[in-house]
């Protein structure tokens, strides 16, 4: 197994914040994309200014494909869908309805911990996917995310059986503040995922909390135990722990930024 990685900057049961003042939850619904990205970057602005406090946007998206930085030709949909080249990590991945979307806009503490900031949102919800029946829920040493490993199965005998990612996480980090952020596969169909390369990802499947649990699980299902878990793993009053059951390449390690 690789070496994990480096200590945080932080001690565990510190908090990331800058702030310690209430964090501000918007339930936007559904919304187009680029109208919730327009959102975040003035957002991002506003508190970065100190014009605002820290504030977590809860939603859903139309059908939508986004690209990170690190997509490749060979990740893209191959039946000619419109594909949004977007400001995050990562490469690309898909968005709609039935999938829950958070998008933190956090002022994060000096040092700046990029790396202790995407631990804590996947503990945030590995303790809410655990919390509605998926106790166990974790990470794959190399790839972020939150997973199911392929010795558990699933409720439903249509979900895949591999190793399969429940949650994906792409983030930016400017002056200080955070963008984008995670999505958690609730009750969404998986047929979009089927013409692109998710993630960069083509030795694991995807799969959603319905298809684990064999009951319908939707967006507002996860938001309840996650928005307080979310929280709690910002501010330390829930530690990141060792959740790790496998190891695997990382998917964009060494992959130079595509032209945005």
């Amino acid at each position: 197994m690789s070496s994990a990685p480096r200590d945080p900057f932080f001690p565990a049961d510190a908090s990331i914040r800058s702030s310690a003042a209430p964090i501000s939850v918007r339930e936007l619904g559904l919304i187009d994309y680029e109208e919730a990205w327009r959102l975040q970057a003035e957002l991002a602005k506003q508190r970065g200014r100190d014009e605002i406090g820290d504030t977590v946007l809860v939603l859903e998206h139309p059908s939508t494909y986004t690209a990170g930085k690190r997509t490749q030709p060979s990740d893209l949909p191959q039946d000619g869908s419109t594909v949004v080249t977007v400001d995050r990590g990562g490469r690309i991945t898909w968005h709609g309805e039935g999938q829950l979307v958070v998008y933190p806009i956090i002022k994060l503490a000096d040092p700046v911990d990029v790396v202790d900031y995407v631990r804590r949102l996947e503990e945030a919800i590995i303790e809410a996917v655990r919390a509605v029946g998926v106790p166990t829920a974790g990470r794959i040493d190399g790839r972020s995310g939150v997973w199911v490993p392929h010795t558990t199965l699933a409720a439903d005998p249509a979900a895949p059986r591999r190793d399969r990612k429940l949650a994906a996480i792409g983030i930016r980090v400017t002056r200080g503040v955070t963008m984008h952020g995670l999505a958690i596969n609730c009750n969404n169909s998986l047929e979009a995922y089927e013409h692109i390369v998710a993630c960069g990802i083509d030795d694991a499947d995807v799969s959603t909390l319905s298809l684990e649990l064999g009951r319908e699980v939707t967006p507002d299902d996860i938001a309840r135990p996650l928005l307080p878990a979310l929280d709690s793993a910002l501010a330390g009053t829930l530690a990141v722990a060792d959740h790790t059951f496998a190891s695997a390449p990382d998917p964009s390690k060494g992959l130079r930024k595509a032209a945005q």
